[in-house]
């Protein structure tokens, strides 16, 4: 089983940037699928961006495509969301999730956010206009 820890989140003004970081830790050695989701209060929890541990990715939902730029260092099982030109609407807090797949499932369906094993406490991003 792999687990995660994500972190980085802060308030910011809009037009501004963060970068968050999630670590993973356990059964790395066998492939999974990674991702980025968030959740504001009273809105559905929204796939961002994942990546395959094989070498896949990044996949990204087309909301943030363009701003949000997710990263993978794979010597340190780490997952980056790199987030630009935020604005008010991106305030939620952002979670990392991850489960063991195949590169065929976690390219297709990495939105699944049910699918998810693994989930972090979630790190929250506050964007101020």
């Amino acid at each position: 089983l792999v687990q995660v820890v994500e972190f980085g989140g802060d308030s910011v003004q809009a037009g501004g940037s963060l970068r968050l970081s999630c670590v993973a830790s356990g059964d790395t050695h066998s492939d999974y699928c990674m991702a980025w989701f968030r959740q504001a209060p009273g809105k559905e929890r929204e796939g961002l961006a994942a990546v395959y541990s094989g070498g896949g990715g990044p996949y990204y939902t087309t909301s943030v495509n363009g701003r949000f730029t997710a990263s993978r260092d794979s010597t340190k099982n780490t997952l980056f969301l790199q987030m630009d030109s935020l604005k008010p609407d991106d305030t939620a807090m952002y979670y990392c999730a991850a489960t063991a797949s195949g590169p065929n499932w976690c390219r297709q369906y990495w939105v699944r956010a049910d699918r998810y094993v693994s989930w972090g406490q979630g790190t929250q991003v506050t964007v101020s206009s």
